[in-house]
This record gives structure tokens, C-alpha cells and sequence, in this order.
């Protein structure tokens, strides 16, 4: 039997990719939905729900689901900490995939990002580097987001590790510091290298995207395995099990 699903945000780029992946993955999007249009008339319907639409649509829509016990799949990215908290308030009775990136290699770079930092110490300093499309309206991206908590989880680093690009007499680099560079352009749908350089190596890891496809299949993908999941808050490691 399909799967069916109401996607929040099928007119966008990721909407239309997930329409036109679901049918490979047995699935179908019965309910495309976008601004303006009422989930809840179609909610009742659907087995799993996929939200790629504003960071400000999201929290209606989460506690609809929990409302009617439906799993969500989250791919908006952009969210503040104060929207970041509501929702997670708002799904507690509900299993909810919540990922900055659904690609499954993505996925398995954040599991070797993760090995990488146990095993290069601080004499390794780390930079992040992602590039996206000239459209895209937040940086860095919900991608590069994920990897910097990796990163910052494996060396014990805060917030304040992280610089945000560098201008002017910055002096040198300290130790516990992570750089950021978000690079914007053209039509790239997305990169992201995360560099550990040490004195004499450099140890570079690389994901490349070259079709939105990748992230639909993942999506509907995670929102299959939410179906069977218990309540919680789960990432795509999860949906992997690369945990």
C-alpha cells in the first residue's frame, strides 16, 4: 500500500522534487500544500506529513500533527531558538524526523565528521566551508548547522568557538576556534567540505549535491520509517542507523 502524505511547501524546489520522487519510493503526495492552504482539512487522510515550506509555518503545523497523532518529517529550515523551542514543545506525543539535510550521503559525512573530530586533537584546526545557490534566503545552511553541533559537541566548544567569516586584523588564529564560510552563487544546490588542518596534512571531507532528488528520496524515506517509530525527536541517523 502507497504511502500517503501531505507535503507543506509543494511549490517550492524540494516540494516538486518530493512530488515527482515519491511514486519509486511507493509513496504519493495526496495532499500538496502551500501557503494559504488548510492542513487540517486534508490531515485526517494522509499517513506521515512533510514540511519543506517557512520557518514561521512550521509550529501550526507540528501541533496539528501531534493533535491527530500524525508523524512529521521537518526539512524547513531557519528557525530561531524561540520557534526551535515551541516546536519541540508542540511534538511530544508524535515521532518527528527533524534533519537539515535528508541526503543519505550528507548523513554519512556528518558520521565520519563525528569520527574525524574523536581522533584529530587541536593540534587539527577546523574550518567549515558550504556553498548554495544564489536563492537560498539563510546561512549557513541547515546542512552546515548539524555539522558545526557535531563539532562543537566532539571538542567541547560553545557558541562562541564559531567565527563567522574573518575581515581585517583578526590576528592569529586561536585554538579553540571553528571557522565558518557560507558562499552563495549560481545554481550549486549545495556543498559542504569540513577541514581538519593540521602542521604537514590536511584531512578534507566533502559532500557534493548535483540533484534535488537525493534530498526527496530521503525524505520520504525518513516519513516511511516515522510511521513505525515510537514519540520522539529523531534525526536521519536514526532513519540510517548510523547511531
Amino acid at each position: 500500500m502507497s504511502l500517503r502524505i501531505l507535503l507543506n511547501g509543494s511549490k517550492g524546489r524540494m516540494g516538486q522534487a518530493i512530488i515527482a520522487a515519491a511514486p519509486e519510493q511507493q509513496a504519493v503526495v495526496c495532499a500538496p500544500l502551500d501557503a494559504g492552504d488548510d492542513p487540517a482539512a486534508h490531515i485526517a487522510a494522509v499517513d506521515a506529513v512533510i514540511d519543506f515550506s517557512h520557518h514561521t509555518a512550521t509550529l501550526p503545523l507540528a501541533r496539528l500533527c501531534n493533535l491527530h497523532r500524525k508523524p512529521l518529517v521537518i526539512g524547513t529550515t531557519g528557525h530561531n531558538a524561540e520557534e526551535r523551542a515551541a516546536i519541540l514543545a508542540a511534538i511530544r506525543d508524535i515521532p518527528v524526523v527533524w534533519a537539515g539535510n535528508y541526503s543519505v550521503g550528507v548523513n554519512v559525512l556528518n558520521y565520519l565528521v563525528r569520527l574525524a573530530t574523536e581522533k584529530l586533537d587541536e593540534a587539527y584546526d577546523i574550518e567549515l566551508v558550504e556553498m548554495h545557490h544564489h536563492h537560498k534566503k539563510d546561512a549557513p545552511s541547515g546542512t552546515a548547522e548539524k555539522l558545526l553541533e557535531i563539532l562543537k559537541q566532539g571538542r567541547g566548544y560553545g557558541d562562541e568557538s564559531l567565527r563567522h567569516g574573518r575581515v581585517g586584523i583578526v590576528g592569529e588564529r586561536p585554538k579553540r576556534e571553528i571557522g565558518v564560510h557560507a558562499l552563495r552563487g549560481g545554481d550549486v544546490i549545495g556543498d559542504h567540505t569540513v577541514i581538519f588542518a593540521g602542521f604537514g596534512e590536511r584531512v578534507e571531507l566533502t559532500h557534493k549535491a548535483s540533484n534535488r532528488a537525493i534530498f526527496a528520496t530521503g525524505s520520504v524515506r525518513a516519513a516511511r520509517w516515522a510511521t513505525g517509530a515510537k514519540p520522539g525527536v529523531y534525526g536521519m541517523e536514526d532513519v540510517l542507523g548510523l547511531r
